[in-house]
This record gives structure tokens, sequence and C-alpha cells, in this order.
């Protein structure tokens, strides 16, 4: 019996430390634990993949809880399945002791351990739209108070328009009309679209 750990963040910001601390008390090796930064919305992860390939029958997968497997109701039951009975290694989660399937392997248990796993399926995708919803709401806010989302404008340099004539009169490269305004030369020529 191998006790294998996966823990997720949903961004590279974020510190996946307190899951894997969780993982490391209950008896996981730190070489047996998977991490991925990365959202949750599907099963596309690399160190997620690379578990899933290793999980044979005998294993058991830890994880802090459901959301850190995924978020999406669907296919977190397809994975749950694939590991469950395709792979026969059982899973353990740590927040919901109901979501063990190493206990109660009789029917009952069986029943209510899908029953449980499709109820916080459910609120891991319904969690998922409403982080989208409040970030778009955010966004909007922020747009009306007038906050400006993307690349600052870039500043045309007064020497622009008698290096730009240079250059469209092929008295200059491009390259030295940029270092003459001190642009890269793929900013002198976005300006350069501009400016006819």
């Amino acid at each position: 019996m191998i006790l294998i750990g996966y823990a997720r963040v949903s961004t590279v910001n974020q510190n996946e430390d307190r899951q894997i601390q969780e993982l490391i008390k209950y008896g996981v090796q730190k070489r047996n634990i998977y991490v991925d930064k990365q959202s949750g919305k599907d099963f596309q992860r690399p160190a997620y993949l690379r578990m899933i390939k290793r999980l044979k029958q005998g294993n058991i997968l830890i994880i802090k809880s459901i959301d850190r497997l995924g978020r999406d109701y669907h296919e977190l039951q397809e994975e749950w399945r694939i590991i469950t009975h395709k792979k026969q290694t059982d899973i353990i989660v740590l927040d919901m002791p109901l979501l063990d399937t190493t206990r109660n392997k009789d029917l009952l248990g069986t029943f209510i351990a899908d029953l449980v796993l499709q109820v916080f399926s459910f609120v891991a995708e319904n969690e998922r739209i409403n982080i989208r919803q409040r970030q778009a709401e955010g966004i909007a806010a922020a747009k009306k108070r007038g906050v400006k989302f993307g690349r600052p404008p870039i500043s045309v340099p007064e020497n622009f328009e008698e290096n730009y004539l240079l250059w469209k009169n092929k008295k200059l490269s491009a390259r030295q009309a940029a270092e003459k305004c001190g642009l890269t030369i793929d900013t002198f020529y976005r300006i350069s679209k501009n400016f006819d």
C-alpha cells in the first residue's frame, strides 16, 4: 500500500504548503506528492496526469479537500470513477471523512460516498462559477471607476516623426530609427502602423 498525495492551487502566486503539510502529517512521503499550480476547471494538469499514470490497485490517493482534485461537476465524478474503479485505487479526502473509500466497502458505504461526492462536486463547480461571476463583477466595477486594464499606451517620443520620415524615405533602417527614438524595433513598428 503506497500513499500518494495530490495538492493543487489555482495560480502560481498561491501557496500549496498548507496542503502539503497536511498530506505529510497523514503519512504521505514528500516524494509521493504531486502538485499543480493551475485552475481546477479541467484535469489537463501536468502533475495530475503523471500521478494518474502512476496510480494502481492498492494505492491510496490522499487529498486535502475535494475541490483540490477538481471543480467541474461531471469531470470530477468521472475522474473519481476512473481512480476508484478502473485504477482500483482508494481515495481519502481529509476534510470530508465520508469521502474515504477505504472504509465501508459494502453497498451502503459505496452509495453514501457516491451521494456525498455528487453533492460536493456540485458545490465545487458552483464555487468556480461564483468565482468567475465575482471576477467579472469586480472588473466591471473597476472599469466603471476608471481603472484601465492591459498595457499602458506607449508614449510617442518627440523625435519620432522625424525618424519615421527618414525611415519611410529609406534614409534610415527601421532598427536605426527605433534606436534614435529609444524604442525597441517592435514598438517602433507598432507606433508606425498608427502614424500613417
